[in-house]
């Protein structure tokens, strides 16, 4: 897409699960592949920075083999690579070809290292500086000190203390300590300025450590990696979620209330960015920590949309997540500085001249120097700006915050969240766009109503009953009987139905007619009854919710699927008037006299399923105290729209619905 457009936010409430981590991934992979052994990693990040790795690896030598979802087996070499020749293009990941330079330097081939034109700009001078000390023999086919790459055998020779600078990036420092191992040699590695993203070799070393090697540290000057150590697979891995993403989401929950969740990092996560939850609690923003969570609320003063606290921090630490303070600055209380934050310059672009630029764009005063910037937030935010991104992931993401501020926003060339987080505005949208939750008795309008303020508002929709009515098809046809709780939530899981206008199609096959029929309801009710097929569904219902908006009509949608809907409507009648709307229906559709039931009848069974409904003990079918009661008793189907509308004006002024 040439852009995503972000409605005007009033709120942000949820849980996310993370994707893994960009950073631990590509270690990962590289070290199982330099080990002995075959290594299992599970939760791997799907991106293009991954797949960069992945298929440098494999045309490497390297087997590979994909054992489902996010999960990868790695046959590591015991060593250098096995290919000694290769051209390799690793696009625009940091990641994946530093310390793939280092490892190839030490292989005894034959490569050429190549990226996208950004990563022709970024500096890979530091790291070749250090391998030529230990004759390493890596040249350059472009400009001195950037990509691309030529790389011959090495003549290694006993060296002196490698020296190399840590003030550029940390990726020079990882690369060394993770291909230095190979030499079978005591090797020392000491830098010559300060160190910057210190967590990160943190991560670099922890990681080796998992695959038995080990690096004697002096401070964060000095490093020895002692002879005659091996890399060895530990077996099985995990990935932990990326906690530099995590920190959009906690923002997201610091500017538009909360509480947001995110799981995948804890208090015990091996990433430094975690701390960005810290500095977030300087800000003011409530902050609770769990073993595999982080949760984050807006100030206790301020509500959804109070200010935050002004800052002035030093965030060498976390550089890429103190991009997202940037952003949070718009929302504080004050002049925001945001100090050590040199190494944005040589980024996936110049971060500090890129945000100072779109964050003016939006009303803001900024300031820019060589390592720091310093954000005067307006009093309001100017709507409808575009931001450009860059072609940088965190750009896109972090920005995407500003339509939490209630103004609408526009993110320019989204497509390069690709990068670390591919369906990260899908995952945004469940914990920010707004939803009007629709839930009441069957046959109450619900459903008609539902979707024509959604095309009022141009909103998606969502009939959760349809839902429940396809699982009991798919069961009756898969001769499943609806007792079976486990057989019947087992087909949920899988349910293969797909929405095309307003027709419903089941394993391709259009059942928009066959799914109303009363057996099939019947059907539906009874299963909705199951705690394993609501728990089956749930995250099939809660992916409805995308920008700009849902509109989610069932019984239990304000209650338990989108709990924190900032709108929220039980529509309801009376059984009798129900009952005749059901009839008439029949009447409309042709329904032979011998084959339609009384009118009676029809009102009795719509009764004794109300009473089953609020009954259940899972989600039972009431109004909740925060939705708006609609009855629709005396009501046409415009009327009812209308009261509807009514609501979304009054709990979502920003949406300025249209009349209807």
């Amino acid at each position: 897409m040439a852009f995503i457009d972000l409605p005007p936010l009033s709120n942000a409430a949820g849980t996310v699960k993370l994707p893994g981590s960009k950073s631990i991934s590509n270690r990962m992979l590289l070290l199982a592949a330099l080990a002995e052994g075959a290594t299992e990693i599970h939760d791997l990040l799907d991106s293009d920075d991954t797949r960069v790795m992945l298929t440098a690896l494999a045309s490497l030598g390297i087997g590979l083999e994909a054992k489902g979802q996010n999960c990868w087996r790695v046959r590591g070499a015991g060593g250098v690579f096995p290919v000694k020749q290769g051209e390799l293009f690793m696009g625009n990941a940091g990641t994946a070809i530093r310390p793939l330079t280092a490892v190839l330097a030490l292989s005894g081939g034959h490569y050429r290292l190549s990226g996208v034109a950004r990563m022709h700009e970024r500096p890979i001078g530091d790291l070749v500086d250090g391998l030529r000390q230990i004759g390493c023999d890596v040249r350059y086919a472009g400009n001195a000190g950037f990509p691309p790459l030529e790389i011959f055998p090495a003549q290694l020779r006993p060296a002196a203390p490698i020296k190399v600078r840590g003030d550029v990036s940390s990726q020079f420092l990882t690369a060394l300590l993770m291909a230095l191992p190979l030499t079978g040699e005591t090797t020392v590695v000491e830098l010559t300025t300060e160190l910057i993203s210190k967590p990160y070799i943190e991560i670099t070393l922890n990681l080796m450590a998992r695959f038995g090697v080990t690096v004697e540290r002096d401070g964060w000057r000095r490093f020895t990696i002692p002879a005659k150590q091996r890399y060895r697979s530990p077996g099985r891995l995990h990935v932990e979620g990326d906690a530099s993403a995590a920190s959009y989401f906690l923002a997201a929950g610091a500017i538009g209330g909360g509480p947001v969740r995110v799981e995948g990092v804890g208090r015990h996560s091996i990433q430094g960015d975690v701390k960005f939850a810290d500095a977030l609690e300087t800000l003011g923003a409530r902050i609770v920590w769990g073993e595999n969570w982080i949760e984050a609320s807006a100030p206790a003063s301020g509500g959804p949309l109070g200010r935050l606290r002004a800052f002035d921090l030093d965030l060498n630490h976390i550089p890429d997540a103190a991009m997202t303070l940037a952003v949070a600055a718009l929302f504080a209380d004050g002049r925001c500085t945001l100090r050590n934050i040199g190494s944005w310059r040589v980024k996936e672009t110049d971060r500090i001249a890129a945000m100072a630029t779109e964050l003016r764009k939006l009303g803001a005063t900024v300031e820019e120097g060589a390592d720091w910037l310093a954000v005067l937030p307006a009093p309001s935010l100017i709507p409808n700006v575009a931001i450009a991104t860059y072609d940088d992931h965190r750009i896109a993401m972090c920005f995407s915050l500003v339509a939490l501020g209630g103004v609408p926003v526009r993110i320019l060339e989204p497509g390069c969240v690709a990068k670390t987080f591919p369906d990260y505005f899908d995952v945004f949208a469940r914990i920010a766009a707004p939803v009007i939750a629709i839930d009441g008795p069957s046959a109450s309008g619900k459903g008609t109503v539902a979707q024509r303020v959604a095309k009022a508002l141009g909103f998606h929709f969502l009939d959760s009953g349809a839902l429940y009515r396809l699982t009991a098809l798919a069961a009756l046809k898969a001769d499943v009987s609806l007792d079976d709780e486990v057989g019947v939530a087992a087909i949920a899981a899988t349910l293969p139905v797909e929405f095309r206008d307003d027709r419903i199609f089941l394993s391709g096959e259009d059942v928009t007619e066959a799914i109303r029929r009363e057996t099939i309801g019947n059907g539906a009710s009874k299963i909705a009854a199951f705690p394993a097929v609501r728990a089956a569904l749930l995250d099939r219902q809660r992916a409805f919710r995308r920008f700009p908006g849902l509109v989610a009509d069932g019984r239990d949608m304000g209650s338990v699927v989108f709990p924190d809907a900032p709108v929220k409507v039980f529509l309801t009648a009376s059984a009798q008037t129900r009952g005749e709307r059901r009839y008439k229906q029949l009447i409309e559709k042709g329904m032979p006299d011998n084959m339609r039931p009384l009118l009676q009848d029809i009102v009795r069974d719509l009764e004794d399923r109300d009473a089953r409904d609020a009954a259940r003990p899972v989600a039972p079918l009431k109004q909740l105290p925060d939705a708006d009661l609609v009855d629709t008793t005396s009501l046409n189907i415009d009327q009812a729209v209308a009261a509807v509308m009514d609501s979304v004006r009054r709990r979502l002024p920003f949406i300025n619905p249209p009349v209807v």
